[in-house]
């Protein structure tokens, strides 16, 4: 008998197009050269972990896009939280934004995005991953965390508890996100800032841009307005998570959780961090747009943010 058939765990028979195994990153790596990774929207992964009662930062699974289909080979509870997209346990419909038991045997299938292209699954007790460099998060690019550094493939296993507690918990409908088509970014001016002349800042937070194809975890090229800086590149130094940079062709990158650790082009700024989970939500072709915000309403709309997402009440189903 293998350590695999001693496990618990759900069994991947479809992997979707893209699902990685996430937990909340991989920090204080950069001077190795490992980026940061984890969930591009923070706030549903929080939210499908503690439907499920676990801890805010247990190992969960990024869907983008949807197509996943799991067999459970454990009785425990699963909760799917973020986009749109269909949700059903033995071919019966199931409702998203909360916590259902699932038995060994069972068929758990996802549909397609219909609305906003990031959704998070938890499972009781979080999957058990073993961290690389302190994480379990996968960063494709780097090779790095989840099962072998890449996304789910057909038959991948993953080990968790068994759960038999029948407590079903629920997100109140008020409180789940609106996955509008169009996003406004508010943004931290930088001190490369400087560098774009007074006219050069008027007409980004006045114009319109497009998100395209070019778009993954590693950050958004958009399309719209060209922004011109009085300098063609920098001394390579560390980039922040939301960093938007700004190439010689004019049109704004604004960079995500599998950034590069460092880079050489003129920065704007830095889009205020709970902005970037709408914008990683967002598919080609979204109108995006800026405004400006001090560090202080930064600061304060952070703090004010996470209190209210303390006060939600989850109820029981």
């Amino acid at each position: 008998m293998t350590l695999e058939q001693t496990l618990t765990g759900l069994r991947v028979r479809q992997p979707g197009l893209m699902t990685l195994i996430q937990d909340t990153g991989r920090f204080g790596q950069h001077h190795l050269g490992l980026t940061t990774g984890g969930p591009l929207d923070p706030d549903a992964f929080y939210w499908a972990n503690r439907l499920c009662d676990n801890d805010a930062g247990a190992t969960a699974l990024e869907i983008s896009f949807g197509g996943l289909v799991l067999e459970a080979e454990v009785d425990t509870r699963i909760a799917l939280t973020g986009a749109e997209l269909s949700l059903s346990i033995n071919g019966q419909d199931s409702e998203c934004w909360r916590s259902h038991a699932v038995r060994r045997g069972d068929l758990i299938e996802l549909g397609y995005a219909t609305e906003g292209c990031r959704a998070y699954l938890a499972v009781s007790g979080g999957f058990e991953i073993a961290p690389r460099f302190g994480s379990a998060a996968t960063v494709v690019r780097e090779g790095i965390g989840g099962l072998n550094g890449s996304k789910l493939a057909p038959g991948d296993f993953l080990p968790c508890q068994t759960d038999r507690d029948s407590r079903v918990w629920v997100m109140p409908p008020q409180h789940r996100p609106v996955q509008d088509r169009d996003v406004r970014l508010r943004v931290i001016p930088g001190y490369q800032i400087d560098h774009f002349d007074p006219v050069q800042q008027a007409l980004f937070f006045s114009s319109e841009y497009h998100t395209t194809e070019r778009s993954d975890r590693m950050g958004y090229r958009l399309e719209g307005q060209a922004i011109r800086a009085n300098i063609n590149g920098i001394l390579s130094e560390g980039i922040c998570q939301g960093a938007i940079q700004v190439p010689s062709d004019g049109q704004p990158i604004i960079l995500l959780n599998d950034r590069q650790t460092i880079g050489g082009y003129p920065k704007l700024g830095s889009v205020f961090t709970p902005d970037l989970a709408s914008l990683a939500q967002r598919t080609q072709g979204a109108r995006v747009q800026f405004e400006p915000i001090t560090v202080d309403d930064a600061h304060n709309q952070l703090w004010l943010g996470r209190v209210r997402r303390e006060r939600i009440e989850l109820v029981r189903g």
